[in-house]
């Protein structure tokens, strides 16, 4: 699956992409790791894009909710 992912304004996350269909959320984070997120509900990767802390929403609502593997980097 290749997932698109898009710039992001944000000190622990590089970039990020969601793929609707799958509801799956794609996440590289700053040291280039890369992991997804599975069955992300559409309101949380709402509430990530307008977080004003990136890496504490994803700390504090993604990690703890959804399954996830990492995809990328070291």
């Amino acid at each position: 699956m290749k997932i698109t992912r898009w710039p992001i304004e944000s000190s622990a996350v590089r970039t990020m992409g969601y793929d609707a269909e799958s509801s799956t959320l794609e996440v590289e984070f700053s040291s280039g790791d890369v992991y997804r997120y599975y069955s992300v509900a559409p309101a949380d990767v709402e509430g990530l894009i307008l977080a004003d802390s990136k890496g504490t929403f994803i700390n504090q609502v993604i990690k703890p909710r959804y399954r996830f593997r990492q995809v990328g980097g070291s």
